[in-house]
């Protein structure tokens, strides 16, 4: 396989692109570019976790692991803007783009930085983590995306995921039931499944 958007400096020559996005009923301006995630428009499945996600009950930061140029993580840190919401991914372009986008929405209660996963994210707490996870970059990466957040949410914390079907959406709610105890599928929609995790007891052993 070649490179692909989940790498840390993307090789593919530079080419912008500006398109504006209707998400949570607000409209948001987005710059993209070649070597990130869905440089032509948002895809289904993040626009149906953005739209899909409520706030969680638990007080604290929100994280979006693997945030691309940020299209779920800003349109909910638009909503809620009394969390800070944290926003990781390993692609340095990605990152840069999801800066100018912040900027470009007027958005401030972000905190945006690199992380494999969850490698450079010190803080823990988290009330709710968000991800749409690189599948190709494949399945012991994506399940260390879950095993992280586990590790990072809060004691009633919420952990929100988007994939398709045909990806591995069985493999991930068995995988998750597993780690959490518990796994709802709380919205389905042209092949894409939104589940939803709750960290019950952080004494839970895995």
């Amino acid at each position: 396989m070649g490179e692909h958007y989940y790498s840390k400096n993307p090789q593919v020559s530079s080419a912008p692109k500006h398109w504006k996005a209707e998400i949570r009923n607000k409209m948001f301006t987005f710059t993209t570019d070649a070597g990130v995630f869905s440089k032509g428009g948002i895809d289904g499945g993040s626009k149906l976790l953005a739209e899909t996600f409520k706030e969680p009950s638990v007080e604290g930061d929100l994280l979006e692991i693997g945030c691309g140029y940020g299209p779920i993580a800003l349109s909910i840190a638009s909503d809620f803007p009394e969390r800070l919401v944290h926003m990781v991914d390993v692609n340095e372009r990605a990152l840069a783009l999801s800066k100018t986008n912040a900027q470009n929405n007027q958005l401030q209660n972000v905190k945006i930085y690199e992380s494999n996963g969850i490698d450079q994210v010190e803080q823990a707490g988290f009330a709710a983590i968000l991800t749409n996870p690189p599948i190709r970059a494949g399945k012991q990466t994506v399940f260390s995306f879950y095993e992280g957040a586990y590790e990072k949410l809060a004691s009633g914390g919420e952990l929100w995921v988007v994939i398709q079907k045909k990806q591995g959406a069985p493999s991930t709610v068995a995988y998750l039931k597993e780690l959490f105890g518990n796994v709802a599928t709380v919205a389905k929609k042209k092949g894409y499944f939104i589940l939803l995790a709750k960290k019950i007891d952080s004494s839970v052993i895995l």
